[in-house]
C-alpha cells in the first residue's frame, strides 16, 4: 500500500486548520489517511463528507474505517447508499461488516443487495470466527488447464477489476477441484501458445476451511505467498486468504495473547474506544482470582511467625526474593508462550527444554545469590547471608521451571498457553518463594 511522504497526523492537523487545505486534503489524501480523519470528526459530518466522494473512493475509504465507525455510519446511511458501498467492497470486508451488525440490521441490508452479493455474504459470514473460512475472500482468479498463455492473459485483463489479486491464478477442473496455480509473470514470460498445464505449479500449498487463522498466517509466511488457497473437504477451491488479511488476523491473535499474558480477558474494541464498563469486566475476573492465590503467601508468613519475630531482619529480604522468583518465572513463561504460538517448539520438546531450563536457572540463581550475599552480610550476619543466598538460588530455579512448564501443561490440557501469564506465574512463585525462604531460615537459624 502506498503511503504519504508527509506524516498523516500532520496532514490531518493542517486540514483542520485551513479550509482550503481541507478541500485539498479530501481530494488528494490517500484513502487510509482520509479514513483516519473521518474517525476524528462527528459521525454526522463524517457521513456528509463520505457521501460527497465518488463511489470508488467512497468505498475504498469506508474499507479503511475501524469496525465501530463502519457500523455507526452504516446505521446512518440509507439502504441504497449503503448497498452501493457494500456491493463495491471486497468480499471479505463486507462479510466482516455484516458480522458486526445486529440480526435485524443484517436483514435490512440484505434486502438492498443483489442476489449474488447476498449469497456471497451469507456464505462467508457463516464460517467460525478464527478460521481460514472467516478471513478468506471469494474474489480470486481462476483459469482452465487447457488454456493458452495468451487466452489466460486476455481473461485476466477482463476480470482484473473485480478480483482482489491476479498475481496468482488458480487452476480448477470441471468440478472446481484445485489442481494447480500459476503466477502472473509466468504467463507474461511464456510463449503465447503455451498451455497452462505445461507451466503451472501442480502441487499448490493450500489449507482447509477450518484451519486456525494463526496456522494460515504461518503458512503464508513460511512459503512467502501473496495469497493462500482455501479448499473444502473434497478439495474444491472455496476462497483465498490474502497476505494482508492474514497479517490483520495475526495482529488480532497477538493482541489477544498480550491480553491473556496480562490476565485481561480478550475484547474486540480498541482500548481507546472500549467503555469503562468493558475494561472493568475484562480485568476484574483474574485480579479477584489472584487475590485468593496471594492468600497462600500470607498463610506461609503466618505459619513461620515465630521465625520472623526472632529474626526481624529476614523481612527486609522478603520482597527482593519473591520478586526475583516471579521475574524469573515471567521471563520463562513469556519465552515459552511465544515459542509455542509461533511453532518454534512443540509439546514433544518439553523434556529437552526442562533440562536446559534447569541448567540456565541454576546459572541465573547462582549469579543472583552471589549478588545478594554481601547484602545479607551487611544487614545481618553470615547465617542470614547464607539463608538469603540459598533462597535466591532455589526460588529462581522454582520460578523458572514453573514459568516454562505451565504453558506446556496448558497446551496438553488443550487450553491457551497464553493463560500462563506473568501475574499467574508470579502468584505461584510468590507463594512457593515465601515457603522456601522461611523453611530455609527456620532450618539454618534454629538453635
Amino acid at each position: 500500500m502506498k503511503k504519504n511522504e508527509e506524516n498523516p497526523s500532520n496532514a490531518i492537523s493542517k486540514a483542520h486548520a485551513v479550509p482550503g487545505t481541507l478541500r485539498d486534503f479530501i481530494e488528494t489524501a490517500y484513502a487510509v489517511d482520509l479514513a483516519a480523519w473521518l474517525e476524528e470528526i462527528p459521525c454526522k459530518e463524517a457521513q456528509e463528507k463520505l457521501l460527497a466522494l465518488p463511489l470508488p473512493r467512497r468505498t475504498e475509504t469506508f474499507g479503511y474505517l475501524q469496525p465501530d465507525m463502519q457500523v455507526a455510519l452504516a446505521r446512518r446511511l440509507d439502504r441504497r447508499d449503503l448497498a452501493e458501498i457494500v456491493t463495491q467492497m471486497n468480499a471479505d470486508d463486507r462479510a466482516d461488516l455484516f458480522n458486526h451488525l445486529t440480526p435485524k440490521e443484517q436483514q435490512w441490508l440484505l434486502r438492498g443487495l443483489a442476489q449474488e452479493e447476498r449469497e456471497d455474504i451469507r456464505r462467508l459470514s457463516a464460517y467460525a470466527e478464527g478460521t481460514a473460512g472467516a478471513i478468506m475472500t471469494s474474489d480470486y482468479a481462476t483459469l482452465a488447464a487447457d488454456m493458452t498463455a495468451h487466452e489466460a492473459i486476455e481473461l485476466l485483463r477482463r476480470e482484473a477489476p473485480e478480483k482482489e489479486t491476479i498475481y496468482r491464478s488458480y487452476i480448477l477442473d470441471r468440478e472446481r477441484h484445485l489442481i494447480g496455480s500459476i503466477r502472473l509473470h509466468q504467463l507474461i514470460l511464456a510463449a503465447a501458445d503455451t498451455r497452462i498445464e505445461e507451466i503451472m505449479d501442480h502441487a499448490p500449498v493450500s489449507v482447509a476451511l477450518d484451519s486456525d487463522q494463526e496456522h494460515v498466517a504461518r503458512m503464508i509466511e513460511r512459503y512467502d505467498l501473496l495469497a493462500l488457497p482455501v479448499i473444502d473437504e473434497d478439495g474444491r477451491l472455496v476462497g483465498i486468504v490474502t497476505h494482508d488479511d492474514a497479517a490483520d488476523a495475526m495482529q488480532a491473535e497477538t493482541t489477544e495473547d498480550f491480553h491473556k499474558i496480562a490476565t485481561v480477558l480478550p475484547f474486540s474494541q480498541s482500548v481507546r474506544e472500549a467503555s469503562m464498563g468493558v475494561l472493568y469486566r475484562k480485568r476484574i475476573f483474574w485480579l479477584a482470582l489472584l487475590v485468593f492465590g496471594n492468600l497462600f503467601s500470607g498463610a506461609g508468613i503466618a505459619f513461620f511467625e515465630d521465625t520472623i519475630v526472632a529474626y526481624v531482619s529476614l523481612v527486609f529480604f522478603l520482597p527482593l526474593l519473591i520478586d526475583s522468583s516471579g521475574n524469573a518465572g515471567s521471563q520463562s513463561a513469556t519465552l515459552m508462550v511465544r515459542a509455542l504460538a509461533t511453532g518454534d517448539v512443540a509439546l514433544k520438546d518439553w523434556r529437552d527444554l526442562i533440562l536446559r531450563e534447569l541448567l540456565i536457572a541454576l546459572a541465573l540463581g547462582a549469579t543472583m545469590a552471589l549478588l545478594v550475599f554481601p547484602v545479607g552480610l551487611l544487614r545481618g550476619d553470615s547465617e542470614i547471608a547464607l539463608v538469603v543466598g540459598l533462597t535466591m538460588l532455589l526460588v529462581v530455579i522454582v520460578g523458572s521451571l514453573a514459568g516454562m512448564s505451565l504453558p506446556f501443561l496448558l497446551s496438553r490440557l488443550r487450553l491457551d498457553p497464553a493463560t500462563a501469564s506473568a501475574p499467574l506465574v508470579t502468584t505461584i512463585s510468590d507463594a512457593v518463594g515465601v515457603l522456601v525462604y522461611f523453611w530455609i531460615a527456620t532450618t539454618v537459624l534454629s538453635p
